[in-house]
Formats: structure tokens, sequence, C-alpha cells
């Protein structure tokens, strides 16, 4: 993904019934900013602006679009818009909350509730320092993925695909929940139609289907990108890229370095969710969530659904809430695309 090049709104700014603070996070996509409204109340709003497509200069609010990207801008702010549309059904805990979204400067904005914490990919880099082979414990892996594939299920149960599923996606409040970020459907209209523009997909984490025009997507496209994130909170690091693994697969070399350190149930249902063939993956976040709770390599595999915390689930949230709790609120990583 371009790195966004084009200037943010300024600090002060009235936009829409919230006032602009400050920007806080940015990539070729979209700029995010820490906004807050009359009654003083804090949230995250998200711009559509597109670094490839369009330019805006300091002191601008509008930007130019020049005319040989007019119409896919249009198609992918239409979206945009739509997709803010559908997600501000859903409300549950484990998926971002869109309070509202609203058109203004010739793009649309999406208001998400501002929440402390930070990214899973964050706590993998943190992890990944340290003098061990285990990144992040298996019972860990296996119930925070239960939380964020329950959100995953309502996602899909509203006909909607994320498709850019990563840990850089996956938000863990201060009390340790996790939340899906950035859903990446407006950038999958933009490569349909114009493919040479940027890609859609983060390459470790997407689906071969991903690379592909015109292939057919689904929920086990989605499921690929759950067990990369998996694999990575393994490693500490993104499974090998799928135009890669095309030439010369070497996933079961690393699914070997893992052995010993992580169950073999896990290893294999991770196995099971990169499969090349999209036919060969689990084809519903259900029929994984199934497999995954049958995972026994601590001794604590058999959850049951929900998003009850109890036993060990609920240590490992207090665990979470006293580290992230600690952070500044400079620290505080909100949705974003990279």
């Amino acid at each position: 993904m371009a790195a966004q090049t084009n200037a943010p709104l300024p600090d002060g700014l009235e936009l829409g019934g919230y006032r602009i603070l400050n920007k806080i996070a940015s990539g070729g996509f979209s700029i995010v900013y820490l906004a807050q409204d009359a009654e003083g109340t804090q949230y995250a709003v998200k711009e559509y602006l597109p670094s490839t497509l369009v330019k805006r200069k300091a002191g601008e609010l509008v930007p130019v679009i020049t005319p040989e990207h007019l119409n896919t801008y249009r198609n992918g702010l239409k979206c945009f818009f739509e997709e803010g549309r559908a997600l501000a059904r859903i409300l549950h805990p484990n998926v971002v909350r869109v309070m509202n979204f609203f058109r203004a400067n010739e793009t649309v904005y999406m208001v998400m509730a501002f929440e402390q914490g930070r990214t899973l990919q964050e706590l993998i880099l943190r992890r990944r320092g340290r003098e061990t082979k285990v990144v992040i414990a298996e019972r860990h892996i296996r119930r925070v993925f239960h939380l964020v594939m329950n959100g995953l299920r309502e996602v899909h149960a509203n006909r909607l695909l994320h498709l850019d599923l990563k840990p850089a996606n996956v938000y863990l409040r201060s009390d340790g929940s996790p939340m899906l970020l950035d859903f990446g459907a407006a950038r999958q209209t933009l490569s349909q139609d114009a493919p040479k523009l940027f890609p859609m997909y983060t390459p470790g984490f997407a689906g071969p289907e991903l690379y592909r025009k015109a292939q057919q997507l689904g929920p086990w496209t989605d499921v690929y990108g759950v067990g990369a994130s998996m694999f990575a909170c393994m490693m500490g690091a993104p499974p090998q890229a799928a135009d890669q693994r095309q030439l010369n697969d070497r996933m079961p070399e690393l699914y070997a370095g893992l052995k010993g350190h992580y169950s073999d149930a896990l290893i294999e249902t991770v196995g099971w969710c990169l499969k090349m063939d999209p036919m060969e993956r689990p084809q519903s976040v259900f029929a994984l969530q199934k497999a995954l709770r049958n995972v026994g390599g601590d001794g604590q595999g058999g959850e049951s659904g929900g998003d009850s915390r109890t036993g060990g689930l609920a240590r490992f949230l207090d665990t979470m809430a006293g580290r992230l709790g600690r952070r500044k609120r400079s620290d505080v990583i909100l949705p974003l695309d990279s």
C-alpha cells in the first residue's frame, strides 16, 4: 500500500458536528483523526483519501481528483460509504463500532468509537524480542481468536467480508478484549476497477485469490487471514507470501520449526487455514472455530461458545488489562489502513 502523501485536515476544524483535535494515523487509503463532539465525547474519524487517486495540499479541504481517476475514486467512495452504513448496523463487542458516517469535502468520513489499547501486531513485536521460542502462548492465541471469530461470524452474517485480516487490524482494548478493525471491501472495489493503482492486500496475510482479479472471494478468504494471523502470533513473523508459495512453498518447514513449542493440533489447524486451494480450507468461520475449540495443546481446548470471560480467559484478559492500562494516551493506535 502506498504511503499517504496528502495533507491532513487542520486541527480545530469543525466538520459534520465534530471538531478535529489531531491526526492520529494515516495510510495510503485514509487518514484517521481524533475528534470530539459538542459534549466532549471523543471519536476516531476516518477520512477516505486514497493517495494514488487524489491530491490535497496543506490548507486545502477538498482533494483534487484527476479526470482519469474520477470514476475509480467515485466507485471507491460509494463502496466506502456503503461499507460504513453496513458496519453501523453491526453491534458486536468484537467488531469496531461505527457510530456515524457523513459526506463532506467531496469525500466520506466514518466515525468510530474511540478505544484505549493497542494492536495485536504491537504485542507480537514486543514479545518477539524476548529470549523464548514461544511468542504468544497457545492458550492465549486460541482464546483471543475465538473472540475474533465471534466478531467475524457476525460480519459474515451481514454479508460482508473483511478481506484484510492481520494482527495490525486486531485491536486489543485496555481490558484485553479483541476487536476487528479496518475492513478492506472498499479497497477491493478499487482493485477490481483499477488493479494497477495499488495492491489491495497485505502479502503474507492474503490468500492467493486476492492476488488475482475476478477470483471468487468468500468466508474462506478471511479464514486464510485468520490462519496467517495465528501463525504470526506463533512465529513472530508473517507466513510466506502466497505468490512466493506458488513458486516454492516453504511453509512445511516453517510449520516444522513450530513443533515442540505449540501442539500438533494447533499447527495443523493453522495449516488447514493456509491451504493454497480455497476449497481445501474451512469453508466457514464456524467450522474453524469448532476445530480450534478441539485443539488441546495445553489441556484447555474445550472452550464453549459465546463471549463469557471465565477461567483462563479471564486471567489472560486481566493480565492484558494491567499491561495495556499502563500505556499513555499518546500510545493508542486507532483504526487505519497499512
